[in-house]
């Protein structure tokens, strides 16, 4: 009985073990991105990285063609703009694929992309060393907003503003705005960069969410199925002790009952023969 009960608690540290496992590694791996698409693959320079000669573009690489009226902006060290225009750049294929999901029939399913859509961000001067951010403002061919930034360091020389040349103070436009806020266009015939996607029009950037509350975690089904698991065999660890310790005193009582004291001595010899005759 013992070995039995020890063999259910070490089940049951390893269904324990199982799923602080799963747990951990859920915690630890990033959210699936959902069905969005068309985001950030890399980028030169590369975020965090430190860069030490002047550069004239800025490239940012897409999984799709960026939106014709997307918004890049490019911030110095002391907050003003440096950024003077961007332009679309020649694909690429990308040096590591990226990976992005789609709801299929309920379900999302991994799509990998190996080229890259560079968005081409002009930087008229270089006015001191320090930190510089690169911000863009997109949406994606699903409808959902394309956004984040990009941080590295300066350390090349300083380099002089164009002649004429002013700190940009424009935003988004209204068109972007309103596509990704998901209300209806500012201004009467716009629309996004026909060449990412035609779907734009007739998607609306709420389809998507839609779409994700209607999707499952994939670390959640391995991670019910182990508590399940847990949950029994702590029951049934639980439970066998008691049951054999109330079987064993059932078996002794269904027995023939046992004989206290000495039995009595039958008349006659200790051998058991003919009792003994008396004295003559």
């Amino acid at each position: 009985m013992r070995s039995r009960f020890v063999t259910a608690r070490h089940l049951l540290s390893r269904v324990a073990a199982a799923l602080a496992v799963t747990l951990v590694v859920s915690l630890l791996l990033p959210a699936a991105p959902a069905s969005a698409h068309g985001q950030l693959a890399t980028s030169t320079p590369l975020t965090g990285t430190v860069v030490r000669e002047p550069l004239t573009q800025l490239g940012l690489y897409f999984t799709e063609k960026p939106a014709s009226n997307a918004h890049f902006t490019v911030t110095g060290p002391t907050g003003s703009r440096v950024d003077s225009g961007w332009s679309y750049g020649e694909p690429k294929r990308l040096d590591k694929p990226v990976q992005e999901y789609f709801m299929v029939n309920g379900v999302f399913e991994p799509r990998l992309y190996h080229t890259g859509f560079p968005a081409m961000v002009s930087v008229a001067h270089w006015p001191a060393k320090g930190r510089y951010t690169a911000s863009y403002l997109s949406v994606a061919s699903d409808g959902e907003a394309v956004r984040g930034t990009v941080t590295f360091d300066y350390q090349g020389r300083s380099t002089a503003a164009p002649a004429g040349w002013s700190p940009p103070t424009d935003g988004p436009t209204p068109t972007l705005l309103a596509l990704i806020e998901g209300t209806p266009s500012a201004s009467p015939g716009a629309s996004a960069d026909a060449g990412a996607s035609g779907a734009l029009a007739s998607e609306p950037a709420g389809a998507a969410e839609d779409q994700r509350g209607r999707g499952l975690p994939p670390w959640l089904v391995p991670a019910l199925i182990v508590v399940v698991v847990a949950a029994v065999v702590l029951v049934a660890a639980r439970r066998r002790p008691a049951a054999r310790g109330t079987a064993a005193p059932t078996r002794r009582a269904a027995g023939p009952p046992r004989r206290s004291g000495t039995p009595a001595r039958k008349p006659g010899n200790r051998a058991g023969g003919p009792a003994r005759r008396g004295r003559r």
